[in-house]
């Protein structure tokens, strides 16, 4: 993999993994478009990766992780509520992650399962949007603070990412939906989404670095990897930062229509030969990493 290709996949990570859109889906595609084939230590790269935009939602919430801190010395009841929601929020998705990981990436992992969840996610966010508008714009983004969630509503948002799970659905959409299905307001439901993402996100990093990373290192080496996780977490601070002022003045309509949209352009790839179905195998320990991962000669 060239820097300029980690750059890209970094970029990729970063701007989508908080928006409601699927960076799985869009990381699956740049792979395509890259021409860089399919393996599990690509794959693990893009799980890998995920590490630079967890930064960021650390340096944007460190205030919120102190609490959490606090709250585990009993200094802080809020912090210390927060922090056994987000673990209740964590603990659906990491039983049905352990239990049906391998299946999900070796069955859904492909283009047609993205255009369908794209284009699902985004019928229902179209839907959602138009009921809520019709109640108000008071009814659209109000409801309860974060301090007001319940156990039984954070373990209800967590059942709700575990939907995620299939590319292209998007863990930030279906927390989302989730957490204003329980009474979240807009901005609350965004926060808790991107505080479990932290949670989330570091396990599925976490495993993956433990499951693959020596294969990563030996076919990639530290370039790439470091590359892509600074450049993810740029980028993921400018996502953030921007989404969460767009959706408190705004909502998620304009996810939608993107999702619809991408949902088009994938259908038009696929009727024209997209296609991920015929997975590559990783190369041998001894067999270079450039040879296994460059996009083949067009000759």
């Amino acid at each position: 993999m060239t820097w300029f290709e980690s750059i890209i996949m970094g970029i990729v990570e970063g701007l989508t993994e908080f928006l409601p859109v699927s960076s799985t889906g869009h990381l699956i595609v740049t792979r395509y478009l890259l021409q860089l084939g399919e393996s599990d230590t690509l794959k693990a790269f893009e799980v890998c990766i995920q590490g630079g935009a967890i930064l960021a939602v650390l340096g944007l919430y460190r205030k919120r992780v102190g609490e959490m801190f606090a709250g585990l010395s009993g200094k802080s009841a809020d912090g210390r509520r927060l922090l056994i929601n987000l673990i209740l929020g964590f603990l659906p998705a990491a039983v049905l992650g352990l239990l049906f990981d391998d299946y999900i990436k070796q069955y859904l992992f492909n283009e047609k399962t993205v255009m369908i969840t794209w284009a699902l996610g985004g019928l229902v966010i179209l839907l959602y949007s138009r009921h809520r508008a019709k109640l108000g714009r008071e009814a659209y983004f109000g409801g309860k603070p974060l301090e007001q969630l319940s156990p039984g509503g954070a373990l209800g948002i967590g059942f709700m990412q575990c939907i995620a799970m299939c590319p292209g659905t998007s863990r930030s959409l279906m927390t989302m939906l989730g957490g204003l299905s329980v009474g979240l307001s807009m901005a609350a439901a965004v926060e808790f989404s991107f505080l479990l993402g932290l949670i989330t996100l570091g396990a599925a990093t976490c495993y993956d670095a433990v499951k693959h990373g020596q294969d990563m290192i030996e076919q990639l080496g530290w370039q790439p990897i470091i590359i892509g996780t600074v450049v993810a977490w740029i980028s993921a601070v400018i996502s953030v930062r921007w989404m969460v002022g767009y959706l408190n003045r705004h909502g998620l309509a304009f996810f939608g229509w993107y999702r619809l949209a991408a949902a088009a352009v994938m259908l038009i790839l696929i009727c024209k030969g997209l296609s991920f179905d015929a997975e590559d195998e990783d190369p041998a320990p001894d067999q270079p990493a450039q040879a296994a991962i460059a996009p083949a000669d067009p000759a």
